[in-house]
């Protein structure tokens, strides 16, 4: 790309060359202006263009100077519309190189602008002030984010691609008509009055919310204009003339005007506007999040709006349509300003006397004025996120107002003013500075039921004993309170307690109608008296060891949760309740359950993970209501019996016994229950599953019989008409079950097992969308059977081993399993990555990405994550560096997709350790969000992760409020999400962040194992239950389905996703030749000037990993727009003097080669969906994919979509200039793919056919030595060394899937040598070799590259 041209002058001169350093203009700052258009031009800006040289050595010489990109205004409306279009706006791009103490004033007067604009995250745009400075604005927010080092921040700033989270303007971005609320204009003959005295003039007509605006077209914009209102007017037809409506206003003074059409089409469309605007009063005027800072004047001339939305703008005062100008909507009722940014309460709305309801949070108010005492039909007034800490005594003159909102501020006590407020009956005072509660304050205030105070409250302060007879709800939850006590509080009917640090709780019973408690370190709940009216108790995650005795006493209870206590035995009066509809006692010490001698309405009961070897014999007898059983994670050997007769009168639905020690025994106590849906079985010592049994579960949807030891499924099962989900991985079936006929199935896995062929049915049901086949080694499917298969979304199947002479593809010291389960929901949002041979072999890298309810996120941080961490740790060693500029890079990089959206992610990298001797191997994980990594050392389980959610991170937590969120009820920010750190969702910034959490850890020999986890599986399985229940386990594959299950059977019903990596880092697992093991004689490299056919890429381009189900739903060219690619075109270029190569030693990663530091991309595999084309075929190729089934089926493949791995090239002798050519068998033979079929995962290494084959395509490391590194990645050739190539290097790219392919060259723009000038170039050839000097012997082993990287500076 050839250096931006100069444009006019900005500001300031600009900066002389380097020889001639720039001097300053006096009393100015520096700057510098570069105008280009966004064409496709050779000096077009675009996001892989450079900045000349003045520019780049201007900004080297201070960290403080930087540029700043300024859009054009109709830009915004194309990235409104879509991202594509953005790219592809021909609207100009201006550069200005400026200081962080530029103003904005300044560089508006270089670029001839009034004004400029700033947009966060693709949303809101506010005018900055002159003294504003747009640079430091731009440094500050990357600060925030998490980069540390001035100069990154420098290149970060530089880069194009945080337009999509930090943009300027020099014009305001067009705003659409609905703002005024223009419903139809145009310009029309027109005649005043209903008498033919009037003569017809040309006049703009516009029908504007409840008015008829009528005005001179000349005078249109200097505001001279006739408004006629119609609301309770009337729209006739004037028959005398054609398409003519007579418009007329209501009233004794009602005027008409008449206005002619020209076409039919408009005259109905006319007659039909506006006659729904006279029959209908349009009273609600939302404008929210339209960047306004004052509204449209149209607006003022509708008379009948009550209620005024301007929620998310940044309205001013003093302007015509401010603030200041709001008493002319008389008949105002509702007015909303939150999220203006105000600073100051505006004390002339307090004139508005009809208001009801005022909404002014989040607004930065410090106080409010007295004026307020005014606003005396004030009704409910919201002030929540402010910086508040008293109100002023007049506020209490609004007696009418029955809800104040003060949530959020900073206030240390209640304020005293409720006490003169008697209609209000709700103190909400979450998330201020209170720390000590005085009951006797609430006693003042008698009508006040309901008090939320989620504070920093410690104590609790109890003057006297009188008793507070008023308060009914009390909300205590995240405090830090030690000790409670409100049985003063006789007439409480609700309290919620939650997440305190409570050992004691004390309350009066007399009222008492639900009690929340749950997550304390509560050993006693006192409760008096009995409370006869509780209904539900919870109070789970704490150190009870026995259920109260008031409990068991109280009459109506429905709901007990006493989960994850201490507790060892179940009171016979609880489980013979007779009002007791749900009981949880999961997670206990229960030896065993008191037997039933009576009917129990019990519906649910939940008693998983406790020590029971066996149920009560009369359980299914005498709870006939029991509809939902879960026992699993206990060591029951058998079932009681459903019945006693012939007849079973059992309404069970879902049972749960996974991970016991049943046996063929209990399979025909299952036939008692006919009613049967869920059945999971997994995990036990089932060796037969009869077939007559199976046959009277005809109920049956969904059937779980994994971890068995299982040899077949009955046939019966096609009787299971309803059976949607078959699960029966890691058994020992070899033969395919007849479950193909069934007509609802939808999922089956039957991974891990002995299957070695599959008999079908000449047409599969419909609805089958998933089929897991992987871990069957045997499994032979012909084509036949694939082709049948067309119509599955997800088809797993594995790669079979290729002939190789290479045994070191994949590497000896890690391996790993992937499990992903939809659960209940109908789309899979999580992703993961895994490449087990990173960086040229010696690493590998794991992650898992979590979009909770978006799919888009993960599949896109998949596919880019590995590249970004392969180009950072090119640039830094420092693993806390590298790994967090890896998160912030790849959040920038999300693009308009991470503006709403948002994800967790986790990512392991593991490398050599050079730090400690003693270790092989380093572990450096790094996460944000929910999605957490634990180590097996010595059997035990080792955390690396952090959770960042607002329930266990505290500091956290702490943080957002200060930067005042809004916290909602079920504890999210601003009611979006738990994590308080995220990749995406910028539009919460600064609330979620998207810096990471970084551990290392040197890996040892006792390191057996690493899992990885989503939330949903962390939320049902400790860390030691997981380590425990898949350290003996030998597939990785089959460790991380049985994690899935088990979390599916502990309650699970979201996403769940696992992946198992075990480790083998001792020397046993050495596979270097210097230990004996023996290779292939050497090989050579090919020469692409006498390669006239490359290899073309075969797939879409995508990052290091895997990628996992690529929805159809959302195009190629819709997410290549959303998101800055990584995948750069490289150059597969070589030397003309290209040569026999000698084979360099292999290594293994416990010893690797020692690296030369020259950028390689990373193979990758990737799993692609036929949705896109129903032949096999990429969208935009004309060849099928090799490699790729052609039978529309989903098939996981995995392939290098991007380049040749490269050798160890600092090992490679000199070039030699007599270099065989390979035949024309070699040539074709350059590049062959392998293809690996595994459960959304694959290895991450290219499989080769065989290495003489592979080498004889040269590796793209080569031409990076002679090239000059990109910011992005690619490797552009130098002038002096390549400049053959250099008009190729500027040809736009052909781009296909998610990513950009790697370039290759085309025929023409190869170097042929002709036949008459063979002898001259190889003379040539010669002599230049002959006079290339010899390498210093010191600098032997390692490779410089040929100049500085050239990135966004």
């Amino acid at each position: 790309m050839g250096e931006v041209e100069p444009g006019p002058a900005g500001p300031l001169e600009p900066p002389e060359p380097p020889e001639a350093p720039a001097s300053r203009r006096p009393g100015g700052i520096r700057v510098l202006k570069r105008t280009m258009k966004r064409n496709g031009s050779r000096h077009c800006l675009n996001r892989r263009s450079r900045f000349g040289s003045r520019e780049r050595d201007w900004l080297r010489e201070d960290v403080k100077r930087g540029c700043v990109y300024l859009y054009g205004a109709d830009t915004a409306t194309a990235t409104a519309a879509s991202a594509s279009a953005t790219a592809s706006s021909s609207s100009d791009l201006h550069l200005v190189l400026c200081t962080v103490d530029t103003p904005a004033s300044e560089i508006c007067a270089g670029e001839g602008r009034e004004r400029l604009y700033l947009q966060l995250h693709g949303d809101l745009v506010r005018r900055l002030e002159p003294t504003e400075r747009p640079l430091q604005i731009v440094y500050d927010y990357l600060s925030r984010l998490g980069f540390d080092d001035p100069v990154r921040i420098q290149e970060e700033a530089a880069n194009p691609d945080l337009g999509c989270m930090l943009r300027f303007y020099g014009e305001k971005p067009c705003q659409m008509d609905h703002l005024d609320r223009i419903l139809l204009s145009g310009i029309y003959n027109v005649r005043k009055g209903k008498t033919q005295l009037h003569k017809w003039a040309e006049r703009l007509v516009v029908l504007c919310g409840t008015c008829l605006i009528v005005s001179s077209v000349k005078d249109c914009q200097t505001g001279k204009m006739h408004i006629l209102p119609l609301v309770g007017g009337k729209v006739e037809e004037v028959k005398r003339r054609q398409y003519c409506l007579a418009f007329s206003s209501a009233g004794a003074q009602a005027q008409t005007y008449h206005v002619s059409f020209e076409t039919l089409a408009e005259y109905q469309r006319w007659q039909r506007q506006s006659s729904k605007v006279v029959s209908q009063r349009i009273s609600t005027v939302d404008l929210s999040c339209h960047s306004l800072e004052e509204v449209p004047e149209h607006l003022f001339y509708s008379q009948d709006i009550t209620y005024l939305n301007l929620r998310h703008n940044f309205m001013q005062l003093e302007r015509p349509g401010g603030l200041d100008t709001f008493y002319k909507f008389s008949q105002l009722k509702g007015l909303n300003l939150s999220h203006n940014k105000l600073g100051s309460f505006p004390v002339l709305l307090c004139e508005i006397s009809t208001l009801t309801e005022l909404n002014l949070s989040c607004n930065g108010f410090h106080d409010l004025p007295s004026q307020i005492g005014n606003l005396l039909n004030l009704q409910t007034l919201c002030l929540d996120g402010n910086f508040l800490t008293t109100l002023p005594e007049e506020l209490g003159n609004l007696q009418q107002l029955s809800s104040l909102g003060i949530s959020f501020n900073n206030f240390s006590q209640i304020p005293k003013v409720y006490e003169k407020l008697t209609m209000l009956d709700k103190v909400v005072m979450a998330g201020n500075q209170l720390e000590v509660l005085n009951l006797e304050v609430l006693n003042c205030m008698s009508y006040v039921k309901h008090v939320d105070l989620m504070n920093h409250l410690k104590t609790m302060v109890i003057e006297n004993l009188e008793g507070n007879k008023y308060i009914t709800h009390m909300d205590l939850r995240d405090n830090q309170l030690t000790d409670l006590d409100l049985s003063s509080l006789c007439n409480l009917e609700q309290l919620h307690c939650e997440r305190n640090q409570l050992r004691e709780l004390t309350l009066s019973g007399f009222s008492l109608r639900t009690l929340y408690a749950n997550s304390n370190r509560l050993t006693a709940v006192n409760v008096y008296p009995v409370p006869s009216l509780l209904t539900s108790l919870e109070l789970s995650r704490n150190l009870l060891e026995c259920v109260p005795d008031w409990a068991c006493e109280a009459k109506k209870i429905e709901i007990l949760d006493v989960s994850y206590n201490l507790l060892t035995e179940i009171p016979m009066r609880i489980l013979s309740s007779l009002s007791l509809r749900k009981l949880m006692v999961g997670h206990n010490h229960v030896q065993n359950l008191p037997a039933l001698v009576e009917h129990i309405p019990l519906e649910v009961l939940d008693i998983q993970h406790n020590l029971l070897t066996r149920l009560p014999d009369t359980l299914f007898s005498k709870a006939l209501n029991l509809r939902y059983l879960n026992a699993s994670a206990n060591s029951l050997e058998s079932l009681p019996s459903a019945c006693t007769g012939e007849e079973s009168l059992s309404a069970l639905q879902l049972l749960y016994l996974t991970n016991n020690l049943l046996t063929d025994q209990c399979v025909p106590v299952l036939v008692g229950h006919p009613h049967l849906r869920i059945l999971h079985l997994a995990n036990n010592q089932l060796q037969t599953f009869p077939a007559s049994k199976l046959n009277k579960l005809e109920q049956l949807e969904e059937l779980n019989l994994s971890g068995n030891k299982l040899k077949t499924i009955p046939t019966t099962i096609a009787n299971c008409k309803r059976l949607h989900t078959l699960v029966a991985h890691s058994n020992h079936i070899s033969i395919f079950p007849e479950i193909l006929q069934l007509p609802q199935i939808q999922f089956v896995d039957l991974s891990c097992n002995d299957l070695t062929e599959i008999l079908i049915p000449e047409s599969l049901p419909a609805t089958l969308q998933d089929l897991d086949l992987t871990g069957n080694t045997n499994l032979v499917l012909e084509h036949k059977t694939l082709d049948t298969f067309s119509h599955i979304t997800t088809l797993k199947i594995d790669q079979k081993p290729l002939p190789t002479t290479d045994s070191t593809v994949t590497s000896t010291f890690w391996s790993h399993g992937l499990a992903e389960m939809a659960g209940q929901r109908n789309k899979l949002c999580i992703s993961a990555l895994a490449v087990d041979n990173f960086a040229e072999g010696v690493g590998a890298v794991y992650g898992m990405f979590d979009g909770d309810r978006n799919e888009e996120l993960p599949r896109l941080l998949q596919c880019t994550m590995a590249d970004v961490l392969l180009e950072e740790v090119q640039q830094s060693t420092n693993d806390t560096v590298f790994m967090a500029h890896t998160f912030l890079v790849s959040h920038r990089k999300l693009g308009m997709a991470g503006q709403k959206l948002g994800s967790s992610a986790l990512l392991c990298y593991i490398r050599p350790d050079t730090a400690d001797p003693t270790s092989s191997f380093s572990l450096t994980v790094a996460n944000v969000g929910t999605c957490q990594a634990v180590l097996c050392r010595s059997g035990k389980p080792l955390p690396l992760s952090k959770v960042f959610s607002l329930e266990q991170d505290p500091e956290e937590a702490q943080r957002v409020k200060d930067q005042k969120a809004i916290i909602t009820e079920d504890n999210k920010v601003n009611g979006v999400t738990c994590c308080t750190r995220l990749l995406g969702c910028t539009y919460l910034y600064p609330w979620i962040l998207p810096k990471p959490h970084i551990s290392s850890t040197p890996l040892t020999i006792q390191d057996e194992l690493l899992i990885l986890g989503n939330k949903a599986l962390w939320e049902h399985l400790s860390y030691t239950e997981a380590v425990n229940a898949v350290c003996h386990v030998q597939d990785p594959l089959a460790a991380a389905k049985k994690l899935c299950t088990l979390a599916q059977s502990y309650g699970c019903q979201d996403n769940v996703g696992a992946m198992v990596v075990y480790l083998n880092v001792g020397e046993e697992g050495c596979t270097c030749e210097m230990n004996g093991l023996t290779l292939p004689g050497p090989v050579g490299f090919a020469s692409t000037a006498a390669i006239k056919d490359p290899p073309k890429p075969t797939t879409p381009s995508s990052s290091s990993g895997i990628a996992s189900e690529f929805s159809s739903e959302m195009s190629t060219s819709e997410v290549s727009s959303e998101v800055g690619s990584t995948a750069s075109d490289e150059h597969n270029t070589v030397g003309l003097d290209a040569g026999l190569l000698s084979r360099p030693e292999r290594r293994c990663s416990l010893h690797p080669t020692p690296t030369s530091g020259v950028f390689q991309r990373q193979p990758s595999c990737a799993t692609f969906s036929s949705n896109q084309s129903d032949n096999g075929l990429d969208s935009d190729d004309d060849q099928p994919v090799e490699g790729v089934m052609t039978n529309g089926s989903k098939v996981e493949v995995e392939v290098d979509i991007h380049c040749c791995r490269g050798r160890q090239l600092e090992n490679s002798p000199t070039l030699r200039e007599n270099s065989p050519t390979p035949c024309l068998e070699e040539r074709a033979r350059g590049l062959v793919f392998g293809i690996r079929r595994q459960n959304s995962v694959s290895s991450g290494i290219l499989l080769p056919v065989s290495k003489d084959k592979t080498e004889l395509q040269k590796s793209p490391s080569t031409s990076c030595l002679y090239g000059k590194k990109l910011s992005n990645g690619s490797i552009v050739p130098l002038g002096d060394s390549l400049n053959l190539i250099e008009v190729a290097t500027e040809a736009p790219r052909k781009k296909t899937g998610y990513f950009a392919a790697p370039a290759q060259l085309e025929p023409e723009d190869q170097f042929v040598v002709p036949r008459d000038l063979e002898e001259e170039v190889k003379e040539q050839m010669k002599h230049h070799q002959e006079s290339r000097p010899e390498p210093d012997s010191s600098e032997e082993g390692r490779t410089e590259l040929a100049e500085e990287f050239d990135t966004a500076l």
